[in-house]
């Protein structure tokens, strides 16, 4: 299914990004000059050589966070090590970290930024603007799984740039944001998401509110419009849109249309771009988390080769 919003031109761009990628979304100033945040495009990348080693701290101790701090405390990327970590629940964050082979202290967010270089936010998004303003406030990098919550808030990109802190938005549980990056070096037409979840996926969400999910028994559509207003309604379920469009055209130009489809077992999206260069169609599968079905396996996979990529020499992709 195609869809054409009726979303104004991108126009012209302006670039200018810290790596990764050239083009910012022109939804304010932040988005139209150079800045501290960088797109990852999750490219491999080529070791052993690796800048000195990264103290990683981790918000959030649930399916996401849980794998990244785990494959750190296994060594797998030889230019981070796991020093800390913090949770809503301290004693699950507590019982997490004595699993580990080398158990890192549960901190208070503030003691977690004095400790670390960088915080990786794998929480809930409304946990986003306590993570954020601890670790940007103390000149630490921040990387940010609920990319949603970062949509207008100019001021944590304030404090980034004022403390000389960097903002990183992994692609999450899709791909291809490098070439949405470099079509938009040009004109763009429409940049539209189609996502399909098993009705039990988007449970709990404020945007499905009211409605049955066990009853669904076709594909429905629970959404159509911006990502701007999706990632409020759907917080849990579509931060990979706000990915998106930060790599392209801005949250209010960019079409999301969400399905709760009990035909499906995979959490599926599939981007539509379409511009001055041609059509560009990208298709993903994710197969759910068994912890938690609002979260597809890649998004996991996506802060891990994002960490790879901060702390390699080598950068590979757009």
């Amino acid at each position: 299914m195609s869809i054409a919003p009726s979303f104004e031109s991108a126009g012209s761009v302006t670039k200018g990004v810290v790596s990764g990628q050239d083009r910012l979304p022109k939804t304010s100033r932040w988005f139209q000059e150079r800045l501290p945040l960088t797109l990852a495009t999750d490219g491999s990348n080529m070791g052993p050589m690796v800048t000195k080693v990264k103290k990683i701290g981790i918000a959030g101790c649930g399916t996401i966070g849980r794998r990244v701090a785990s494959e750190l405390d296994a060594g797998s990327i030889p230019g981070a090590t796991l020093v800390a970590l913090n949770s809503r629940n301290i004693q699950r964050a507590k019982e997490f970290a004595s699993t580990l082979s080398n158990p890192v202290p549960v901190l208070t967010l503030h003691e977690m930024a004095q400790a670390v270089d960088l915080v990786v936010e794998a929480a809930p998004g409304a946990a986003m603007n306590d993570i954020a303003t601890a670790t940007l406030s103390a000149g630490k990098d921040l990387m940010a799984l609920s990319g949603g919550a970062l949509l207008e808030r100019d001021d944590l990109f304030d404090m980034a740039e004022r403390n000389g802190a960097k903002v990183y938005v992994p692609s999450g549980a899709i791909a291809g944001l490098d070439g949405v990056a470099s079509a938009c070096a040009g004109e763009i037409d429409s940049i539209t998401m189609i996502t399909r979840k098993p009705p039990g996926g988007l449970k709990g969400a404020p945007g499905v509110e009211g409605m049955d999910l066990d009853a669904v028994t076709e594909p429905t559509v629970v959404y159509e419009g911006p990502v701007q207003e999706a990632c409020r309604l759907f917080p849990a379920n579509v931060n990979v849109s706000a990915a998106l469009s930060m790599a392209g055209i801005g949250p209010n130009k960019t079409a999301i249309l969400i399905y709760a489809d009990p035909t499906v077992t995979r959490n599926t999206h599939e981007i539509q771009v379409e511009g001055e260069f041609g059509k560009l169609t990208i298709k993903i599968e994710n197969v759910p988390s068994p912890e938690n079905p609002r979260t597809g396996k890649l998004s996991a996979l996506s802060a891990l080769a994002t960490l790879r990529r901060i702390t390699s020499h080598i950068q590979i992709g757009t």
